[in-house]
């Protein structure tokens, strides 16, 4: 048996790159276990230049002594060399010589008991045999690093003594947990930590064999797939194919437990990068349904034929597909959600309902030709990422509503373009998902609140706006009320779903809303107005109905023509020359508005310029004789308009 005096790191040919690659995979282990086990091995060390070195100068006398003064670092050479080259006064090898030849040898069971042995005879020798224990676990790890590296079969008797030594060290805690001896001391016995020792070791060449794989932003599908495919192909192979002597050595448990450990953990790293895409789980979660399911030669796949006996790999790669399960259905609530929120951003044009149905479906596509059962899961990630971003729209769309200087019109109307939106999306989505009741009931619900919500605080600001405009409007040259509406004919031009009910509903709410606060204003206007102020205020009414009718048109279309017009039936009745032709105009404004009431048409007549009093008591006799309480309340137009009826009549009287 050759001689081998290099270390783990030099067998691996990494150095120092090679422990910042051990670093990396140290999270593998228990944190907790991890930071126990290097300061174990720390206190390990020093024991061992301290106890090697009194070992020496007891074996070797004064010249060997000198040269403990040199130095620790090749202690563990002094003593291999020296056990087997000196015997005592009587011809017997010293027990620790003894013990070094079985070490040198690749004994390594037979190391153990003889160590054992040392341990129990006395004081001196414990110290003795904590040095001999780690001295025995570098020997053993050197052989299992040239196991590892080379072609296996000239290292087999070493590693199988590898095995046997570790089996002795469970069958002695064992023993020694049923006797009275204390638990602490079973914990910081050295062998304890050897099968950690080994695990370690074996994932450490692991890592060493696997090429490193990005993270970053810029690392497309195809890098990954290529990835995947070396490592299908090459590096699991090469782990099936050192298998076998581990198999023989009674080291495949352990050796197996490293290699799922490792790949689980490989792929953990690769998918809990923030910058996975929901492309790049899925051919991760592929991958390992292709690997789980298939008969392939790789080293974790099923086995039938008894020659590969990784028969963990079943449970691994069933494990690795639920973990990468887990992360891409994350990823799809993440992607989603980020989708939904860049839509329908109260600062942005809301997105086509087309683009986010195809957000939605792609996902569910994608995931259906990997799995039906895994296409059903995304579809369900999908619908509940659409009722939580719903929840929480709500929630900003009434915080927004709460804002002082509320922002205004043009938000406003974004806010329920981004409703109809929302109710389109939710109408698709119910055909081409499982959407259930449950589901369908809740989302209506939210959209069915935020569009009053807004929608009522929409118009209680133009009702706002448009009431202060008007308050001077006929006074005025130039009130504003122009400008107000053409920002709300700008607004509502860009408003993208004018074909719904709801567009309709809202631009006839704000029309009645101006209708009212025009003819409020207007009625209300100063009643010792100039004959001057009077013609004025018709050419003014004259001008704010063409605009208004051009408004609404471009607005609502043909429907608009279903629209009241108080303003042009005024306009009718004040620009009639005779008073019976103004009787006649009269009629059909009393048919339209019923509520129409006597203060109202007197208002109305003081505007008319060159109005004699019979005319205007006919006029008011014709209204007496012809207005109808209203049946129903629609179309009640006047009915909170309130003007203060006269004190007295021009002619004097209270008739008029």
């Amino acid at each position: 048996m050759r001689k081998t005096k290099y270390s783990w790191g030099a067998l691996v040919g990494r150095g120092s790159k090679w422990e910042e690659m051990a670093g990396e995979n140290a999270r593998m282990v228990p944190r907790d276990t991890h930071e126990e086990r290097k300061k174990q091995e720390a206190k390990r060390r020093g024991k061992l230049k301290t106890m090697a070195g009194k070992m020496l100068k007891a074996m070797a006398g004064g010249k060997e002594a000198a040269e403990e003064k040199s130095g620790g670092e090749d202690v563990a050479g002094k003593l291999l060399k020296m056990g087997t080259s000196r015997k005592d006064v009587e011809g017997q090898m010293p027990a620790e010589e003894t013990i070094c030849g079985f070490i040198e040898q690749g004994k390594f069971f037979e190391a153990c008991d003889h160590i054992y042995d040392l341990e129990r005879s006395g004081k001196d020798g414990v110290g003795k045999s904590e040095s001999l224990y780690i001295l025995l676990a570098e020997r053993m790890w050197t052989v299992v690093g040239e196991a590892l590296s080379g072609s296996g079969g000239m290292f087999l008797e070493p590693l199988q003594s590898v095995g046997e030594s570790l089996r002795w060290e469970k069958q002695k805690e064992a023993e020694w947990l049923g006797s009275s001896q204390e638990t602490e001391s079973v914990s910081t016995w050295s062998p304890n930590f050897w099968r950690k020792d080994l695990e370690e070791k074996l994932i450490q060449y692991m890592t060493a064999q696997i090429p490193p794989f990005g993270s970053s932003s810029n690392t497309d599908e195809t890098a990954l797939k290529q990835h995947l495919n070396h490592l299908e192909t090459t590096f699991l192979p090469s782990l099936e194919h050192r298998s076998g002597v581990f198999k023989e050595a009674g080291l495949l448990t352990t050796y197996a437990r490293c290699c799922h450990a490792f790949l689980s953990s490989h792929l953990s790293t690769l998918t809990s990068s923030n910058h996975f895409s929901f492309r790049q789980c899925l051919s991760v979660y592929e991958w390992g349904l292709k690997m789980y399911t298939s008969s392939s030669e790789t080293c974790l796949g099923p086995r039938q034929s008894p020659q590969h006996s990784l028969s963990l790999g079943v449970q691994c790669l069933a494990w690795i597909v639920l973990k990468t399960e887990e992360k891409l259905l994350a990823v799809t609530r993440k992607e989603v959600g980020k989708a939904l929120k860049e839509a329908f951003d109260f600062g942005k044009p809301p997105g086509a309902d087309a683009a986010v149905i195809q957000i939605l479906a792609d996902k569910t596509e994608a995931a259906g030709h990997v799995s039906e059962s895994l296409s059903e899961k995304v579809e369900a990630v999908c619908l509940e990422e659409c009722l939580s971003f719903l929840e929480s729209y709500e929630n900003e769309v009434r915080s927004f509503i709460q804002l002082d200087g509320y922002p205004g019109i043009c938000s406003s109307l974004r806010i329920l373009e981004n409703c109809c939106v929302l109710r389109t999306v939710w109408h698709k989505l119910t055909y081409i998902c499982s959407v259930s009741t449950g589901q369908d009931v809740k989302v209506n619900g939210f959209l069915d609140r935020m569009e009053d919500e807004i929608m009522e605080h929409f118009l209680q600001t133009i009702t706002s706006k448009v009431k202060g405009t008007l308050k001077e409007h006929f006074k005025k040259c130039d009130s504003g009320f122009d400008h107000i509406l053409e920002s709300l004919k700008q607004s509502f031009l860009a408003f993208g779903k004018k074909k719904t009910d709801m567009y309709e509903a809202l631009v006839k709410a704000v029309n009645t809303i101006i209708i009212t606060e025009y003819i409020q204003a207007l009625l209300t206007t100063s009643r010792k107005s100039s004959s001057v102020q009077r013609r004025r205020i018709i050419s003014k009414i004259e001008e704010d109905h063409s605009m208004l009718q051009t408004i609404f048109e471009e607005c609502l279309g043909p429907t608009a023509g279903s629209l009241k017009d108080p303003i042009k039936a005024i306009l009718e009745l004040i620009q009639t020359s005779d008073a019976e032709g103004m009787k006649i105009a009269l009629l059909p404004i009393l048919k339209e508005f019923p509520d129409l009431r006597k203060e109202h048409l007197s208002a109305v007549l003081d505007i008319k310029d060159s109005l004699s009093r019979e005319d205007r008591a006919s006029l008011l006799k014709a209204f007496h004789d012809n207005c109808r309480e209203s049946e129903t309340e629609a179309n009640l137009l006047f009915a909170d308009i309130e003007v203060k009826p006269r004190k007295y009549g021009l002619c004097g009287c209270l008739c008029c």
